[in-house]
């Protein structure tokens, strides 16, 4: 089979890491990958925040969990986010798994294709760690986030811009799980029109 197809059918999401720090070859060569997905009218307005810092990392989970557990629920939520805001009411909410590598993608608010730019630069980075033997896992709680104050402040004081949006994350590190088959694909419908 093609390498590439190959790689693109093996990846699976992570979420256990161990708490070794990735190799900063293959960080660099991963956020490289990103950085060569297409983006429209070659704009290449996506920022990537790395934060490798333990301390910074627990901060940050913990801020997420206080600001999630404020949140209430309601009929029709996104399952995802109700999960989020009930496992944060518990206590103990780690919204990007402990992984030692945390990369916060964010785009300039006013730009069309923000989110479409920024969901090619983590594809591309989530199938170059694929093939580095490297777990990652999309992270969507910072852009859920991204319009609550102290989540804005505290990634601010991190380097994000004013003028910027979040639109995802990526976390990264060696994993302590076994690769899984993929999952049988039955959704995603195709309609030939020959």
């Amino acid at each position: 089979m093609n390498e590439v197809i190959n790689c693109i059918k093996t990846r699976r999401s992570c979420r256990r890491f161990k708490e070794e720090q990735i190799p900063d070859q293959d960080l660099e060569a991963i956020l490289e990958a990103g950085r060569y997905a297409p983006s429209g009218g070659n704009n290449q307005s996506c920022h990537l925040i790395v934060i490798q810092n333990k301390s910074v990392l627990l901060e940050l989970r913990n801020l997420v969990e206080q600001e999630f557990s404020k949140m209430e629920v309601y009929e029709g939520m996104y399952k995802s986010i109700k999960a989020s805001i009930q496992a944060s009411k518990k206590g103990g909410y780690d919204f990007y798994y402990s992984a030692p590598t945390l990369v916060v993608v964010a785009n300039q608010k006013d730009y069309g294709n923000a989110l479409t730019d920024s969901a090619c630069l983590l594809e591309n980075m989530m199938l170059a760690a694929t093939s580095l033997n490297i777990g990652s896992c999309w992270i969507n709680q910072l852009r859920w986030l991204d319009g609550n104050e102290e989540i804005r402040a505290f990634l601010e004081k991190l380097g994000l811009g004013g003028d910027e949006a979040v639109c995802g994350g990526l976390a990264l590190g060696r994993k302590a799980v076994k690769d899984q088959e993929p999952l049988k694909r039955v959704g995603n419908q195709i309609t030939y029109i020959k």
